[in-house]
């Protein structure tokens, strides 16, 4: 097989043929000294420049299959999948380590490796098919210079394709940046290329690129459709169009309306199709993210994008349709909340998971300000005033449960069957597999209702 970078393959490579020992400090140079000073210098302009992006390839309503992502394999992997009669997956976000000092690559790759380690040990028909990444894979702006050590090395024992939606710090544009270099145009490289190659940024490893159409897709696999959509470029909140409902002038002129219409288009195929599997709607920025009151200076490192979430909202009362599930990152640390909505004639209970602490970081979910630090919150704690004029009529919001100790590095673990949405969150580094689940919520697909685990 040719090694050459940007040759195309007949078929995706996943992982290297042996399991090698793992890296204790970056390959390329990182001068963290430089790169935090960057980042104060362009902290303010992260409150307020987006970035435009293209359109996926093909029609709003393509599904990309999963089979596409295996290559030649598709067909024997979505075989196998529909005889076991489940579908199992990872998801994480903000896996990127910025540095490799005090101990922060050391985390990034104990994730890895446990997930790979997952793949690797589980049955065949527990097995875990795909890693979906919720964003900011590259710290601290995607730059390609620092995918080899904080993607490629990381995952190269991951034997599965790993497909993404970007997060904020994979597509900021530093100011001067050439158009060639831009963090969308690498990620685009990376994941969204038209066949199988080897990238630069892959080094010496194999993984190849990913196909996946664009920087917002549907993932189609058997018994699961996950949506992704891109949420921009600012710390936060998160962007999805250039404007919503609520701000009859657009505020953000440059970003495109692309994804609105994707979304409805996504939506509509599911009622007309009268899709029986989970649907699930994955975004960087998190919707909900807890803070002890509204409006609160001492809640975790990032807030709540109600705004986009209203957006989100607003498509799916139009179409009828709602997702069984919403996940994403950018908050490091673990938060599930349980939002009640009336929708339609039913009463709806639709898990928002929050998956940022998978390499880069973990935050408290409080912090103080002013000389004061709130005290954390209890699980299961009412926090309705989160919601800011929803498009939906919410009958509740309660903060179930979160883990945002410096130990609570971990991933999401989904199986999917025919009835139920089971997603399950694993620190890494506390024994077995089923010793290592820190939650679980399962989701009834017809009643969308929490049943028991």
């Amino acid at each position: 097989m040719p090694r050459e970078e940007n040759t195309p393959l007949s078929q995706p490579v996943f992982s290297e043929a042996q399991i090698s020992p793992d890296p204790t400090v970056f390959k390329t140079a990182h001068d963290q000294k430089k790169d935090n000073e960057l980042y104060a210098q362009v902290k303010n302009l992260q409150t307020k420049d987006v970035v435009s992006f293209d359109r996926m390839r093909g029609k709003d309503d393509d599904l990309y299959d999963l089979g596409t992502a295996y290559g030649p394999y598709g067909p024997g992997v979505v075989a196998n999948i529909k005889k076991a009669k489940q579908i199992n997956f990872h998801a994480a976000g903000d896996t990127g380590a910025s540095t490799d000092s005090k101990g922060k690559y050391r985390e990034e790759i104990t994730v890895a490796d446990q997930m790979a380690e997952d793949c690797r040990g589980s049955a065949a028909a527990t097995r875990p098919q795909f890693f979906y990444h919720l964003g900011d894979v590259v710290y601290n702006f995607c730059e390609s210079s620092y995918w080899y050590d904080q993607f490629y090395e990381p995952y190269r024992n991951y034997p599965a394709p790993i497909l993404a939606i970007p997060g904020n710090h994979d597509s900021f544009v530093i100011p001067g940046t050439k158009p060639a270099d831009h963090p969308l145009a690498t990620f685009a490289r990376n994941f969204c290329a038209v066949q199988p190659t080897v990238t630069r940024e892959a080094g010496s490893l194999h993984r190849t690129a990913m196909s996946q159409p664009g920087v917002y897709f549907a993932l189609d696999a058997p018994f699961v459709r996950i949506l992704g959509l891109f949420s921009n470029s600012l710390e936060d909140p998160g962007v999805i169009s250039s404007h919503s409902k609520s701000r009859p002038t657009a505020r953000w002129p440059n970003v495109p309306d692309y994804q609105i219409a994707f979304l409805k288009a996504q939506l509509q195929r599911i009622k007309q199709e009268k899709y029986a599997g989970a649907v699930i709607l994955a975004v960087h920025h998190p919707p909900f993210s807890y803070a002890p009151q509204k409006g609160a200076t001492f809640g975790g490192n990032h807030g709540c994008s109600t705004d986009m979430l209203r957006e989100i909202d607003t498509v799916c009362s139009d179409v009828g349709v709602y997702p069984h599930a919403i996940l994403s990152g950018h908050a490091h640390n673990y938060q599930r909340y349980m939002r009640t909505i009336e929708f339609g004639s039913k009463e709806y209970e639709v898990p928002y998971v929050v998956c940022g602490d998978g390499g880069h970081n973990v935050n408290p979910i409080v912090h103080s300000s002013h000389g004061q630090t709130p005290p954390e919150p209890k699980f299961d704690t009412d926090v309705h005033y989160l919601e800011d004029r929803p498009a939906v009529k919410s009958k509740g919001l309660r903060l179930k449960k979160y883990a945002d100790s410096k130990t609570s590095y971990g991933y999401l673990r989904v199986n999917v069957d025919k009835d139920t949405l089971r997603i399950g969150f694993h620190q890494v580094g506390v024994g077995s597999l089923a010793q290592s689940r820190f939650d679980l919520i399962s989701i009834n697909l017809n009643s969308h209702k929490a049943v028991p685990n």
